[in-house]
C-alpha cells in the first residue's frame, strides 16, 4: 500500500523570512555560472562584467527607494548588519557632538543590541515607550531629544505587530534638533511605499530575504547631501563597498535584491490590496470562533499581511506543537528561542500571560483564500481542544 502523502504545510510565517520568487532566481543564476568573476578584479573583461552587474544592482536598489545616487548605497548581508553598522558607525563618527542617542522600546534586537553595547562604551540611550497600539509616544520623543543627541533609531514597521510608525513626523523632531535619523526598515521594504526622501531619514536598513529575495544579502541606505555622512567601519579588510564593509561583493546576492524590488513595486497596490484582505479574513475567523482572544497593534495602520493575536486560556509552544501543518510563529524569529513574553507586546500594556499566549500571523505572495481558511479553522480547533485540558491557564484573562 503505498502511503497517503502528507498535505504542504501552511506557510504563516512571512515576517520572518520568505521563499524566494523564481523571478528573483532566474535573475541571480548566470552571475554564479557565467558572470561569476570577483566584481573587484578590474583588470579583466569578466571582473568588469561583474563589476557592471553589481553597479546596476545598486543603482536599481538606490533608485526604487527613492535615493539621488547609486554610491548612497551599502550592501551588506541583512538589516541586522546594516543596523549596527548605523548604529556604531554613526556612534563612533559623531562622538564629538555628542554621546546621547534615543530609540524606542520595541525595536528590534539587532537595534537595541548595540546600543546596548554602546551604553557599555559610555553612550546615553533614551528608550521612548509607545501607547497600547504599538506607536512611539512624538511628546515622549520630543522630550527625550537633547542638545546632546546625535541620532535616532526608529523602524518603520513592527516584526511582530506590523505597527507603521509616525517616521515622518518623528524625523521632524531630529531635524529640529539637529540630530541624525535611522530606520530600521527590513519589515517595510516591499510590502509598503518606502521613499527615503519622504520618510526624511539619512539611513536605513534592509533584507532581502523579507520580500521574496535570497538570503544573506541586505542594504544600508546613507544620504550624501545635507551635508555627507559619513560613518566609521566597524570591520577592515580590502575597502570593498566605499570602505564600510571589507569582503568580496555578493553580487548575485545584490543581483537578486535588485530584481525583488523591482517585482515588489511592480504589484504596487494591488497586492497589497488582496494581501489585507486575506489577513483580515483570517484575523476575523479566529476572534469571532474564539471568545477571549485579542489584536495587538494599530488595526488600521499596519503592514498588510500582519496579524498578531492573544488568545487566553492555552500556552502557545502547545499551541505551536499541535498545529505541525502550519508554519506560524509567537513573534520575532531572532527572539523565537527565548521563553520570555513578547518585550513588544509587553511594552503596549499586554499582560505576561497573554502576552505569553499572543501569535504573529504573516501571510505572504502565495498564500491563498483556502489556506488562511484551513488555518483559522484549525487555530480555532486546537485552541478549543487545549483549553478543555485540566493544565489550561485562567481563561478570560483581562490585558492589563
Amino acid at each position: 500500500m503505498i502511503a497517503a502523502m502528507a498535505e504542504p504545510v501552511i506557510y504563516l510565517d512571512h515576517n520572518a523570512t520568505t521563499a524566494c520568487d523564481p523571478r528573483v532566481v532566474e535573475a541571480m543564476l548566470p552571475l554564479m555560472t557565467e558572470t561569476y568573476a570577483n566584481p573587484t578584479t578590474r583588470n579583466h573583461r569578466p571582473g568588469r562584467d561583474a563589476a557592471c552587474a553589481l553597479e546596476r544592482a545598486r543603482a536599481t536598489v538606490d533608485r526604487l527607494l527613492g535615493g539621488r545616487a547609486a554610491s548612497e548605497v551599502v550592501f551588506t548581508a541583512g538589516a541586522t548588519e546594516g543596523n549596527n553598522l548605523a548604529l556604531m558607525g554613526a556612534a563612533d563618527a559623531l562622538a564629538d557632538r555628542g554621546r546621547h542617542i534615543v530609540s524606542q522600546r520595541t525595536e528590534h534586537a539587532s537595534v537595541l543590541e548595540p546600543l546596548a553595547a554602546l551604553q557599555r562604551r559610555g553612550w546615553e540611550i533614551t528608550l521612548v515607550g509607545v501607547d497600547e497600539i504599538g506607536r512611539i509616544d512624538l511628546d515622549a520623543l520630543e522630550s527625550a531629544i537633547r542638545d546632546d543627541t546625535t541620532l535616532i533609531s526608529l523602524m518603520l514597521a513592527n516584526n511582530e505587530t506590523g505597527t507603521i510608525q509616525p517616521l515622518a513626523e518623528a524625523a521632524a523632531l531630529a531635524r529640529s534638533r539637529g540630530a541624525l535619523v535611522h530606520c530600521d526598515a527590513a519589515q517595510a521594504v516591499g510590502k509598503i511605499p518606502v521613499d527615503v526622501a519622504e520618510l526624511d531619514v539619512d539611513l536605513l536598513t534592509a533584507s532581502a530575504h523579507k520580500f521574496y529575495g535570497p538570503k544573506g544579502i541586505g542594504v544600508l541606505w546613507i544620504r550624501h547631501r545635507r551635508p555627507r555622512i559619513r560613518l566609521m567601519p566597524v570591520n577592515f579588510g580590502g575597502g570593498q563597498e566605499a570602505g564600510l564593509r571589507s569582503g568580496t561583493p555578493n553580487v548575485p546576492g545584490a543581483v537578486g535584491m535588485a530584481r525583488a524590488l523591482e517585482i515588489a513595486a511592480s504589484q504596487g497596490d494591488a497586492e497589497r490590496a488582496r494581501l489585507a484582505v486575506l489577513r483580515d479574513r483570517l484575523e476575523s475567523s479566529i476572534l469571532e470562533a474564539l471568545d477571549g482572544s485579542w489584536p495587538n497593534g494599530d488595526a488600521h495602520n499596519r503592514l498588510p499581511n500582519t496579524s498578531n493575536l492573544s488568545v487566553a486560556g492555552i500556552e502557545v509552544n502547545a499551541l505551536l506543537a499541535s498545529l505541525p501543518d502550519l508554519a506560524v510563529n509567537t513573534g520575532s524569529a531572532c527572539t523565537s528561542a527565548h521563553p520570555e513574553p513578547s518585550p513588544v507586546l509587553r511594552a503596549m500594556g499586554v499582560s505576561d500571560e497573554l502576552a505569553s499566549s499572543s501569535l504573529r500571523l504573516s501571510i505572504g505572495r502565495w498564500t491563498t483564500e483556502e489556506d488562511v481558511d484551513r488555518a483559522a479553522a484549525r487555530i480555532t480547533e486546537e485552541v478549543t481542544r487545549l483549553r478543555r485540558m485540566p493544565t489550561r491557564m485562567g481563561r478570560g484573562s483581562h490585558r492589563r
